[in-house]
């Protein structure tokens, strides 16, 4: 095969395919993120069918860093949520601030804990009143194959549990809802499994738990999830978790997937990220692209 002036052989066009393949691996790797609950993880654990959910609901969705961004989210009037999952680090008073301005402007954030402590430190700090239970939650009657995987059978009627007539759960803990209202409880046959042995003791009781709690705060809402995995892509399809993320979207103009606080993040996201919000890196990228661009005309020239 002669390309131009140059005869190009298999040998060439193999070690072409190679490079395009590579670059297409370091490319989705780059983009891509192992992170539990991460927003652009596609495997079980991941959360970004919760984008999905979103895309569906026809709400932009906007995935942040850095607190400072809720700065640029407008939460009325149509209404924004933000989902604020499993933080792996405590929120600074400043932090916090920005968020709870969100809230009393009108948004809602939904904050989904088990068994970290920065749920409850973010509530308190926002000024809910709601506090997350650290304590297994077990139901060997209504659940999905073990009594770990209880199914919260008790739904209030409420706009954010539209469609919701159960909620199926994944080792969860449980909310104690204080002055917020209850939107879903465990069944009767649940119980605190205290000593974590998977078993109902004689000191353990069954009765229903509160799950989902929402709280007005402002003129927006906080709402207390006590399982993170609810919204894991291998949760969802599960009874009727997808309709409750629905019904978290549905009617909000922006969805706000907050990892300001998760460890692990898509190296080309930070990087589309900061190229977006800088002027003058948009500049040395323009730059360096028609830089590059030149390079190639000449060496065509040249051959």
């Amino acid at each position: 095969m002669r390309l131009g002036s140059r005869e190009v052989g298999y040998p060439h066009l193999l070690v072409a395919a190679l490079l395009v393949a590579m670059l297409v691996g370091v490319g989705v790797g780059a983009g891509t993120s192992s992170s539990t609950y991460g927003a652009f993880n596609a495997a079980w654990d991941g959360g970004s069918g919760v984008r999905g959910v979103a895309a569906d609901a026809g709400a932009e969705t906007e995935v942040v860093y850095n607190t400072t961004e809720y700065d640029a989210v407008d939460p009325a009037p149509a209404g924004s949520v933000a989902f604020v999952i499993s933080p792996e680090r405590g929120y600074t008073d400043a932090e916090a601030a920005r968020i709870e301005a969100f809230v009393r402007a009108g948004g809602t954030v939904v904050v989904a804990d088990d068994f970290r402590p920065h749920g409850n430190d973010l509530l308190a700090r926002l000024g809910a009143s709601a506090r997350i239970d650290r304590t297994p939650l077990r139901d060997d009657r209504h659940q999905y194959k073990s009594g770990a995987l209880p199914v919260a059978t008790r739904v209030a009627a409420d706009p954010l549990t539209r469609n919701v007539t159960q909620l199926s759960l994944n080792h969860p803990a449980t909310v104690t809802a204080n002055e917020s209202t209850v939107l879903v409880r465990s069944s009767n046959f649940s119980y605190l499994d205290r000593d974590d042995d998977g078993e109902l003791d004689d000191d353990e009781t069954l009765q229903s738990h509160p799950v989902v709690t929402r709280e007005r705060l402002g003129a927006g809402d906080v709402v207390v999830v006590s399982d993170p995995s609810v919204f894991i892509n291998a949760m969802l399809d599960r009874p009727d978790n997808r309709a409750f993320a629905t019904a978290l979207v549905s009617d909000r103009a922006t969805v706000v997937l907050d990892f300001s606080h998760a460890e692990e993040r898509p190296p080309l996201q930070v990087a589309l990220r900061a190229l977006r919000d800088s002027g003058a890196l948009q500049l040395l990228f323009g730059v360096v692209a028609a830089g590059a661009v030149a390079l190639v005309a000449r060496q065509g020239r040249l051959s």
